[in-house]
């Protein structure tokens, strides 16, 4: 098999003294309610082999799941429109700047927790640390995805949550494939390890430094899933 990494990506990657190769596996448009196990044996089963990890996005595990909040379904306040004039844009992606995000933190946090977080997150931004607001509220605001549509149009009318229960799913999809995975939550500045199969040797900070690079790109590359293999 022939390892492709996306442009701008390399193949390979140093972690300590190990390295590795990686596979960006393009995959059709998922969408709403596609079973991951179902996408795992027809993308990854037939190239993977004994010792093989794969990254999963965390965006495609939560449309399997349906985890997602339609605008229609979220009354923006006075105040996520006032708080979120506030807050910092991002190259990562949707942040609290959309009042849709800013009102899904307040339904989820209450109004108080949030104003705590963009008050702590101002005064912290002042003295070069950033990301308190978010350290405040929780990866279920941080990690919410969708509400625009400037890569996939359909996007722009719900939000993206994080998958539920990410080591269960990991753990579900090696018992009906003997695939090893980890679902991430990456961009080209953060990766974060949702969940991982127990039978995973490694530890965070090994499988992190192996997609620390974000191999599976972003926008419409539709490669929601890589191939990690530590070479020979």
């Amino acid at each position: 098999m022939e390892f492709k990494a996306l442009e701008g990506k390399n193949v390979e990657i140093q972690v300590g003294d190990n390295k590795y190769i990686r596979h960006a596996i393009q995959t059709h448009y998922v969408q709403l309610g596609e079973s991951y196990v179902d996408l795992i044996k027809k993308y990854v089963v037939p190239i993977y082999e004994e010792g093989d990890i794969v990254s999963i996005s965390e965006k495609i595990i939560s449309l399997c799941q349906r985890r997602i909040v339609y605008k229609k379904d979220v009354k923006v306040s006075w105040l996520a429109k006032f708080l979120s004039k506030f807050a910092m844009r991002s190259d990562a992606g949707v942040g609290v700047d959309n009042p849709y995000k800013m009102q899904f933190a307040i339904n989820l946090c209450g109004p108080l927790k949030v104003i705590w977080a963009a008050v702590a997150g101002g005064v912290c931004k002042l003295f070069g640390k950033r990301g308190v607001f978010y350290e405040i509220v929780g990866q279920e605001v941080s990690g919410l995805d969708g509400f625009y549509g400037n890569v996939f149009s359909d996007y722009a009318e719900f939000g993206i949550r994080i998958p539920d229960n990410s080591t269960g799913v990991c753990n579900e999809i090696y018992e009906a494939t003997g695939v090893k995975c980890m679902i991430v939550d990456a961009n080209d500045f953060n990766v974060e390890i949702l969940g991982k199969a127990d039978s995973i040797e490694y530890d965070d900070a090994e499988l992190k430094g192996m997609v620390k690079d974000n191999p599976a790109g972003q926008a419409k590359t539709l490669t929601p899933m890589v191939l990690v293999r530590k070479a020979e």
